[in-house]
Order: C-alpha cells, then structure tokens, then sequence
C-alpha cells in the first residue's frame, strides 16, 4: 500500500544511533528523531550526561532511549555498542555520526598530538562507526547513515586556525560518497550534513562574549546570526526516513548562506 507522505517521515519501530548525543546538536537531532518515533541509543564517552539525556528523551517522546558509553576512536568499544544495541533492540536501522571535536590553532604551531587528536576523533572515528554498524545494515539489506560533517569542508573558516578540524570534515564528506556508491544497491543510504556556525553548549559562551572573531563571523553570513541545534533536526529526520528514498551520497550544506558569499 502507498505511503501517505506524513507515514514517509515516519520512524516508529526504528532504532537510531547518535554518536555526541549527550548534548548540543547530537542531542537536539536524537530528540528529533525520537519524535519522529525512533527508539534511540545516545553513545557517548560522557555516560553521566548521555544517561540523563537519554532519560529526558523517554520522558519526552515516549520512545525507548538509552545510553552506552562509547570512545568512538576504539574499535573494541564501538564493537562493543554495535552488540549491546543488538543484543537490546535487536536491529540498527538508522546511524547519525556527529561526535566531533575542534582545535583553534594555526598550522604552524599545531602539535601532532592535536592534530592527531582531532582526525581521530572527527574522520577516524566515523569510519569505525560506519564499519560496524554498516555491516549490520548490510547484512539485514537495509539503513540509513547520516555524518555530521560541516561547511569547514569546502571553505576555509576565518580568523581562527583550524586545520585539522577542516581537512577533518572535508575527510568526513568524501568518506560520506564513497560510502553512499559502494553500498547504495545492497540496501544502505549514507549522507552528510555540513552545518555553519551553530549556537550549541560549547559556543554559546562565544556568541555571548562577541568579539572581533563572532563579528567576522556574522559579517561574512547572509542571515547574520549562528543555526540553533534545532533547526538540524527536521533535516536529519527527512534523511533517516523513507521520505528521502533516492537520496544517497550527497551534502546537506546548513549554514544560513555563509557558503554562498
């Protein structure tokens, strides 16, 4: 029978992954999701915040959601997830990658160790994720995957010095298409999101305090104001769901404009 378009957006009886989602825009897109009605498991290395999250979403949404600790750069606890989720739930049908961390430095003075760091965290670690819960997916000949890339994959954000983060998310959205093509005719969808600046735990500080750094920001933004964690989670939903079918290997660019200047 033809889906309406409302049951297209649908994810009740779905099991969602959100790698980050203790808070910020991981939180906000896992509560979307929930919404739509996916039960959800929030993985992240912060287990007394992601349970308190997780119990927030339940309450919330009336979903099942849970917490599992997880360091996304070990491939022994990201295996470990993919089996507790298994174990619980059953199945994986839906995965967001948005665990995420970020350097301000300039290349010259970067440590290798930062460096290190951030593509671990930001490129390696959704590889690992992708793998584990990939194969999941490819065994049952269906899921969806969305990564939290950014719009530091195709620009060179100003004034801060952020290599890393940027050749990161460039890494992120490449790794994004190669994933997309490779598993496309064998049931598993895989795109990315790119965000601009967006107003979460870690920057709002930043916005409050302004600065020479935020105005460069806003100036070179055609909305002149940072995205509200919120605003991803439609979208997010939208590429989780049936209602994205023949969406595959593409970039979702969310930055109110700055990219088009």
């Amino acid at each position: 029978m033809k889906q309406s378009l409302m049951q297209k957006f649908d994810l009740s009886g779905r099991v969602c992954i959100v790698t980050g989602g203790a808070q910020g825009l991981g939180l906000a897109m896992a509560q979307a999701v929930a919404d739509a009605g996916a039960d959800i498991v929030l993985a992240d290395i912060n287990q007394p915040l992601a349970e308190q999250s997780a119990k927030e979403i339940a309450q919330s949404s009336g979903v099942t959601a849970c917490a599992i600790q997880t360091d996304v750069t070990k491939e022994d606890s990201v295996n470990a997830l993919v089996e507790q989720v298994l174990a619980r739930f059953g199945r994986i049908d839906c995965l967001i990658n948005n665990a995420g961390i970020c350097v301000h430095e300039s290349a010259e003075n970067m440590s290798y160790a930062d460096w290190s760091k951030v593509i671990d965290v930001n490129l390696n670690g959704v590889f690992l994720m992708s793998k584990a819960v990939g194969n999941e997916m490819l065994r049952a000949g269906r899921g969806t995957i969305v990564n939290i890339s950014s719009m530091s994959a195709i620009i060179v954000n100003t004034p801060q010095g952020q290599c890393a983060y940027n050749a990161s998310k460039a890494g992120v959205m490449h790794l994004t298409k190669s994933l997309g093509t490779e598993w496309a005719r064998k049931g598993v969808r895989v795109n990315t999101i790119a965000p601009g600046y967006m107003r979460t735990e870690m920057t709002a500080p930043v916005f409050a305090e302004g600065g020479e750094m935020v105005k460069t920001w806003m100036a070179m933004s055609p909305t002149d104001r940072p995205g509200e964690p919120e605003e991803l989670g439609p979208l997010a939903v939208f590429l989780l769901s049936d209602a994205s079918s023949f969406v595959n290997a593409s970039v979702f660019t969310v930055d109110g404009g700055y990219t088009a200047w």
